[in-house]
């Protein structure tokens, strides 16, 4: 099945705008409402080390998780490349920062849903690191609120990943109440 993605924004202490994709993501608790994701060893590439956004996480301990849209797509998967951490990756890749109302971390504003979230803990899985995220704020374009706390997964078309390529999710059914 195709994992959705964590397209986590974070800012340095210095003040530089990271964003990076993750799709080992999922909501690990309701109350407190608690998001988590899973960051790999760096890729190597040009530079060695832990991943620019674990490093922001360590430091300030505030991420956003925005979710990707079909739309959204490729900037997304260009934002996985592996860039110096001086480079403005919302720059980068033509995407416009948005402030965070409870966290200094950037909102992506083309991003249809985008939640603000403080560091519970990082939990060591191997060669990974489990970030565990409390939401704080959470935004949603009217287009896509439904209402009662729902949201129109239909119109939102998230975008997943699935063996090395990408899915979007499209197909939706319900049973009966039992």
């Amino acid at each position: 099945m195709p994992r959705p993605i964590a397209w986590v924004s974070t800012v340095s202490r210095e003040g530089v705008r990271n964003l990076a994709p993750f799709s080992f993501f999922t909501v690990a608790s309701w109350d407190p409402p608690t998001l988590c994701f899973s960051i790999g060893p760096g890729a190597g590439g040009n530079r060695a080390g832990p991943k620019d956004t674990l490093v922001n996480i360590r430091e300030t301990r505030q991420f956003v998780v925005n979710v990707v849209t079909y739309p959204l797509a490729e900037k997304m998967h260009r934002s996985s490349a592996n860039v110096a951490p001086e480079v403005d990756e919302f720059e980068a890749v033509g995407v416009t920062p948005a402030e965070g109302r409870r966290v200094a971390a950037p909102r992506v504003l083309e991003a249809p849903i985008q939640m603000e979230c403080e560091l519970d803990r990082i939990v060591e899985v191997g060669a990974n690191h489990l970030i565990l995220g409390r939401l704080v704020c959470y935004h949603i374009q009217d287009d896509y609120y439904l209402g009662d706390g729902k949201v129109d997964i239909a119109r939102l078309r998230p975008v997943g990943r699935l063996a090395g390529n990408y899915a979007i999710a499209e197909t939706f059914f319900a049973f009966p109440e039992v």
